[in-house]
């Protein structure tokens, strides 16, 4: 007797337009004004990428715990892939130069996903001084902290969601509070 299925067979992929449409949510609230005005992120390359990595791992870290074998999370992180690839051709870089600088992004998005996922574990103080050596190159704790902050909030939301809504990209990032304008600059190179 035959099965009506077949165990070699590719996992279902989630729509195109869906992987555009939550990847489009992640790259617009990854650039935020706020982020870069009142959170002093650096308005640079880098900074964008690191936010757009920080976002990028809120919304794989929930998809890992909810979608099973959707593939949406592996199209996510490919379409991530395909958007740094085109930005590099863009900005002119060399085909032979490509490759290098991709797994150069691969290893910064598997390395800050491994350590902001043990921050997260270890509570608020460590996120934000996971964010404050990666994102503000070990020079500003208290925007740290208002970033991890931000970022518990969409761990919060996130969680709430089922695999249902997360999937289909019925959901939105929380609006980022502002933080205040009094707070000091602090430095956490040794934190």
């Amino acid at each position: 007797m035959l099965w009506p299925f077949n165990h070699f067979r590719k996992p279902r992929l989630p729509p195109r337009g869906t992987i555009e449409t939550i990847y489009g949510m992640i790259v617009t609230q990854a650039r935020e004004p706020v982020f870069y005005r009142q959170f002093a992120v650096a308005d640079t390359v880098n900074g964008r990428f690191d936010l757009l990595l920080m976002h990028l791992w809120l919304v794989l870290r929930r998809l890992r715990a909810v979608e099973g074998d959707s593939g949406l999370s592996q199209a996510l992180f490919d379409r991530f892939c395909e958007d740094m690839d085109d930005n590099l051709r863009e900005m002119g870089v060399g085909d032979l130069t490509v490759p290098k600088r991709m797994k150069a992004f691969g290893e910064a998005f598997y390395g800050r996903s491994v350590a902001y996922d043990l921050a997260l574990a270890d509570g608020h103080e460590a996120l934000a001084n996971a964010f404050c050596k990666n994102i503000f190159n070990g020079k500003d704790i208290e925007k740290a902290r208002w970033l991890a902050t931000y970022a518990e909030r969409v761990v919060a939301l996130l969680d709430e969601r089922d695999a249902a809504a997360l999937s289909a990209g019925s959901w939105q990032f929380p609006v980022p509070e502002q933080p205040g304008a009094s707070q000091v600059r602090a430095d956490c190179r040794d934190r």
